[in-house]
C-alpha cells in the first residue's frame, strides 16, 4: 500500500464528537440513517497471534484484557490455533471465555474462519466444510452471531525461526488451480458455501463473506455476486475497503452503499504512531470512505482492527509486542476519531 500519512489531532476528535452528538435529531433520510447507526470498535485476535511480531502469542484471556485496557467494545476470535481452533474449544471452554469477556464488559462479537472452499480436490473441500461447521458450533457456543468466511484462502506458512510468509502458500494455491477455469472454481465455492450457509442457519449465526482474493478477483462486486448466487438469509458480507485498491474515498462510500444491508462486519488495519499533530496512519487510508458509507446505510455492527502483515525490522530485529500494543491502542483511538468526524460530516451534508 501507499505510504500515505493521515494525521488526525486529538483536539479535532473531541470537537468532531461534540458536533456529532448534537445532530442526532436530524430528520432527512440520510441523517436519520446516520443517527440510527451503531458502529462499535473491536479487536481481532489475529493481532496477537504471535506470527508477525517477535514474541509469543497472547492467550484469548490476555486479548480480552488488552481490548478492555485499550477501550475496545468487543473481540473477534481467530478461528485457528492458538486462539480458536474448534478442537480446543468444547462448550465448557467457550462458556468460560464468554463469561470472562462479559464480566469485563467485552462482547465476543465474531469468529473469523480461515477456510478454503475452492480446492479442485473434493476431499479437501469436504474437510474444509467440516472445519467450517465445527467453527460455527464454536461461534454459537461463544455467544457470537457472526462468522467471517473466505471463498479461497491459501494460508500462512509459519517459519521455524519465527515469523511467517504468505508467498509460499500462494504459490501452492496457484499451482493447484492452474488447470481449472475461474468459472469452475467459482462453482466449487458456490456449492460448498451454499451448504455452509445451511449449517449457519442451524446454529443461528450469520456468515460474513469477506471481499478477499484470490477467488474474489473483482472485489466487492464479486462478493455481492456470490452472496446473490447462494441466496441464503444466513450469508452476508464483510466489506474491507483496504482490499479495494482502485477505489478512492468517494468510490468506497458508494461501494458500501451498494453492499447496503448485506454489510455485517468490517475489518480495518494499518500501522499507527503518535506525532505532534495527532495520530499518524500508514496503511488504511480508506477508513473515512467506509465509515461515511456505514453511516449512510445505518450500519449496526463492528469495525474490527487487525495487525496481520509483515511488520518493520528495527536494528536487525522484527518489532516486538510493545509495537503491537502501541498500534492496538492507537487504532482504537484513531477509529473513534474517524467515527466522530464522519458523524460531523453527515450533520453538515
Amino acid at each position: 500500500m501507499k505510504d500515505n500519512r493521515d494525521p488526525l489531532s486529538r483536539r479535532g476528535f473531541v470537537k468532531a464528537a461534540a458536533v456529532a452528538a448534537g445532530a442526532l435529531g436530524a430528520a432527512d433520510p440520510a441523517r436519520a440513517a446516520a443517527s440510527a447507526a451503531d458502529v462499535k470498535i473491536g479487536l481481532y485476535s489475529i493481532t496477537y497471534g504471535g506470527v508477525w511480531y517477535r514474541g509469543d502469542a497472547l492467550t484469548v484471556e490476555q486479548v480480552i484484557g488488552r481490548a478492555k485496557k485499550f477501550g475496545y467494545q468487543g473481540v473477534e476470535i481467530d478461528g485457528k490455533r492458538p486462539h480458536g481452533n474448534p478442537l480446543d474449544m468444547p462448550k465448557a471452554r467457550c462458556r468460560q471465555l464468554r463469561d470472562l469477556a462479559r464480566d469485563q464488559g467485552i462482547e465476543i462479537y465474531a469468529v473469523s474462519g480461515n477456510n478454503d472452499f475452492s480446492s479442485p480436490i473434493p476431499e479437501h473441500r469436504e474437510s474444509q466444510l467440516l472445519y467450517a461447521r465445527e467453527l460455527m458450533r464454536m461461534t454459537a457456543d461463544l455467544g457470537a452471531k457472526v462468522m467471517r468466511v473466505f471463498l479461497g484462502w491459501p494460508g500462512v506458512t509459519l517459519l521455524p525461526g519465527g515469523g511467517g510468509r504468505y508467498d509460499f502458500a500462494q504459490d501452492v494455491w496457484k499451482a493447484e488451480h492452474k488447470d481449472f477455469s475461474e468459472e469452475q472454481t467459482w462453482a466449487w465455492c458456490r456449492q460448498t458455501l451454499s451448504e455452509a450457509a445451511g449449517f449457519a442457519g442451524d446454529f443461528g449465526i450469520t456468515l460474513a463473506l469477506q471481499n478477499h482474493p484470490p477467488v474474489i478477483a473483482r472485489g466487492y462486486l464479486d462478493t455481492i455476486r456470490m452472496v446473490r448466487d447462494v441466496a441464503s438469509p444466513h450469508l452476508k458480507i464483510c466489506f474491507d475497503a483496504r482490499l479495494e485498491h482502485s477505489l478512492d474515498e468517494a468510490a468506497v462510500r458508494k461501494a458500501v452503499n451498494e453492499v447496503g444491508a448485506l454489510q455485517t462486519l468490517w475489518h480495518f488495519g494499518g500501522e499507527f504512531d503518535r506525532g505532534s499533530d495527532g495520530i499518524v496512519l500508514k496503511g488504511d487510508e480508506k477508513a473515512m470512505g467506509e465509515m461515511l458509507g456505514l453511516l449512510d446505510i445505518g450500519y449496526k455492527g463492528y469495525a474490527g482492527f487487525e495487525l496481520c502483515h509483515p511488520l518493520p525490522v528495527v536494528n536487525g530485529q522484527t518489532v516486538g509486542l510493545d509495537f503491537v500494543d502501541k498500534n492496538a491502542q492507537l487504532a482504537a483511538e484513531y477509529m473513534r476519531g474517524i467515527l466522530a468526524e464522519a458523524q460531523r460530516r453527515h450533520t453538515q451534508a
